[in-house]
């Protein structure tokens, strides 16, 4: 029985990053011995177990032989005698898979260390094809890696073509799908999540509704890149910049799915492309079966994007609906959400990076005095019933108004 450190461990241990798991593989053993050293098996399909102390995955190693359709469809063989060449040879790049020793001497027998030196994004075998989620896996790295040089090898791209092409990405679950989006969310670069896969053609498969924004044209005055599909990437990007929670990252990269359905004949505006979004969000979080808090927040910023940019320009009696639209009053943080996302919206465009965005100040500062308004006064005026609110967003009203023509003083609209 040997045990080896191996996948993202070693992968970033070379790489200088700071080890956050760590996973193992036990070679020459079995699973009655694993239990019998106390080992607890965790996976059901895998044979997976928890060290008793530490509690990191212990597995053992194995082989995959393709046998079926999509993720599950494989048969595991974990006998004592698979060799720790042939566990590694399973693993979807070379950089995952590489093994350490007890003695911290490097086992890679696939040249994982030189593709790391050299920034290669590589598939280990042609067993790669096997596995459709490792078109997911390989875009998510490199979404992960970008800033570092990686790029995907050309023989690795071309494999993800063909499975694209194979019609094996249907058999995904969308949880899979939606797991493996989500990840990419958070990685530093996540444009590149959706970038490769547009690149091997899975993005028209699993994501049609961001596969058609490509090519479709934006007024130059406002959008310097043109381009909806290069807006909504670089839109992506920004609010990861802007170290923003999954759900507004899901949220900026949704907002403009439906300048897609603008006739041709009425480009480069998109004139009612709000509502056009939302039908089009529905559409995909249903599909990939998106949490209710990503798929709320998605459609408030679909719908009410463009009143953030204008905010400036609403009577005060506008702004104050779209803070009851957005449930601010209750619930004031998803108010600071939508602002970032439509923040990440109006940065994510060519020449605009480094602009502010005085919209989310006044906003902000608009829903403060709104929210300070208080209601006792009109109650202990004999108001009652259902004028008490009609006067409480009276005074609201006013409120903003006061505040609005601070601003306008100050010249800072």
């Amino acid at each position: 029985m040997k045990i080896y450190l191996v996948g993202g461990a070693v992968r970033d241990r070379i790489l200088g990053k700071t080890v956050q798991d760590r996973d193992w593989v036990v070679v020459g053993s079995s699973a009655d011995e694993m239990s019998r050293m106390g080992y607890v098996r965790v996976g059901k399909d895998f044979p997976v177990f928890l060290h008793p102390e530490t509690k990191e995955e212990y597995a053992l190693a194995r082989t995959e032989r393709k046998s079926g359709h999509g993720y599950y469809g494989f048969e595991i063989d974990s006998d004592p005698n698979v060799t720790l060449e042939e566990d590694l040879a399973r693993r979807d790049l070379t950089i995952n898979a590489i093994a350490m020793d007890e003695e911290n001497r490097f086992i890679d027998p696939y040249g994982g260390v030189k593709d790391i030196e050299n920034r290669v994004l590589k598939h280990v075998t042609t067993a790669f094809a096997e596995d459709p989620l490792r078109v997911l896996r390989v875009a998510r790295f490199k979404s992960r890696l970008h800033h570092l040089g990686f790029n995907i090898d050309a023989s690795t791209i071309k494999l993800m073509a063909e499975i694209s092409k194979s019609g094996e990405l249907k058999t995904l679950a969308e949880e899979r799908v939606w797991c493996e989006l989500h990840k990419a969310l958070m990685e530093i670069t996540p444009s590149q999540f959706f970038l490769t896969l547009k690149e091997c053609g899975a993005l028209a498969v699993l994501f049609p509704e961001l596969e058609n924004l490509f090519g479709v044209a934006q007024t130059k005055e406002h959008h310097p890149e043109v381009d909806t599909g290069i807006h909504t990437m670089m839109v992506l990007d920004q609010s990861a910049k802007l170290q923003a929670k999954p759900e507004v990252r899901f949220a900026a990269l949704v907002h403009d799915l439906g300048k897609a359905d603008t006739p041709p004949d009425k480009l480069p505006r998109h004139i009612g492309h709000e509502e056009k979004s939302v039908k089009r969000v529905n559409q995909l979080c249903s599909r990939l079966k998106v949490p209710k808090v990503y798929h709320e927040l998605s459609v408030l910023v679909a719908r009410y994007h463009t009143h953030c940019h204008r905010a400036f320009e609403l009577k005060a009696g506008t702004v104050l609906n779209l803070f009851e639209s957005i449930d601010a009053f209750r619930r004031p943080e998803r108010l600071s959400q939508f602002l970032l996302a439509c923040k990440a919206d109006a940065l994510g465009r060519g020449n605009a990076s480094n602009n502010k965005y005085k919209q989310l100040e006044y906003l902000l500062a608009a829903f403060d005095v709104a929210k300070s308004v208080d209601v006792k006064p009109i109650i202990e005026n004999g108001v009652t019933g259902s004028d008490i609110r009609l006067q409480l967003k009276r005074k609201r009203s006013q409120a903003i108004a006061i505040l609005k023509n601070k601003y306008s003083q100050t010249a800072e609209l």
